[in-house]
């Protein structure tokens, strides 16, 4: 599998909002005295991306955003998904067609900046590729079967080929021996041209989109190539409900 990784110009836009139906106002959760979304723009900056935006769909979001001097972009409130949000950013700042940009969660300050490099240079190894995104492997059977693991194969060639709740592959002798690699969990990190996103965006949903809930099997439908290969490191979790925001609080006690 070919791959990349790079201090380049890569864009890093990190779609945030309000509305949290575990965690009401998450972005502006406070961790020793700055709101989780200043944590997130941290590892942002830290990956060297070339420029840093902010999408928000919250005035009060996008002032304090600005206040610790993010490039803060107001968006649509309506958005269904984070990546409607960045295609709103594309548009409004006119982005050239083949700019890489990395999505980055709003609610993932733990995220490892080499994670955000890593994505990136899968774009910049694979040219034919409209987005990217990462793996890691799985040898607990109960993972394996967990429909809330996302599963994705790969060609030897580091295109994905499908992703599913489904276990896949399926073993039809049987599972691995235990410690063997039984497949790979979908990491949810991506990197895409920012033309492709307008497109994507503007495309319906797919039959196979709708049947497993996973926006990223559009992209597949609609014959693109989406270029994956196994995560250098195993990210920390994003926050999403009050017990992971004190996990992260712990572990960035560190930085304080």
């Amino acid at each position: 599998m070919s791959e990349v990784t790079f201090d380049g110009d890569f864009c890093v836009i990190i779609p945030a909002r309000m509305s949290s139906t575990r965690l009401p106002g998450k972005p502006l959760a406070d961790i020793h005295g700055r709101p989780m979304l200043a944590w997130v723009h941290d590892c942002a900056k830290a990956s060297g991306a070339e420029r840093i935006i902010v999408a928000v769909d919250d005035a009060d979001l996008h002032a304090v955003a600005q206040q610790f001097g993010a490039h803060s972009v107001l968006t649509r409130n309506d958005h269904e998904s984070g990546t409607d949000r960045l295609a709103e950013v594309v548009t409004q700042l006119d982005l050239p067609e083949d700019q890489i940009v990395v999505n980055l969660q709003g609610d993932e300050p733990l995220m490892h900046p080499e994670l955000l490099r890593q994505v990136a240079g899968l774009l910049v190894a694979q040219k034919e590729a409209a987005m990217a995104t990462l793996m890691v492997p799985i040898i607990d059977a109960h993972e394996f079967n967990d429909p809330s693991a996302v599963k994705v194969v790969a060609s030897d060639t580091g295109k994905a080929l499908y992703f599913s709740r489904s276990p896949i592959p399926f073993h039809r002798d049987g599972l691995p021996e235990h410690g063997a690699v039984l497949g790979y969990r979908h990491l949810g990190i991506y990197a895409y041209r920012a033309g492709f996103l307008q497109r994507f965006t503007a495309a319906p949903m797919a039959e196979l989109e709708r049947a497993e809930k996973l926006e990223q099997l559009r992209a597949l439908a609609m014959g693109e190539s989406i270029a994956v290969a196994v995560a250098k490191m195993i990210p920390h979790a994003g926050v999403d409900t009050p017990a992971d925001l004190e996990r992260v609080r712990d572990v960035l006690q560190t930085r304080v």
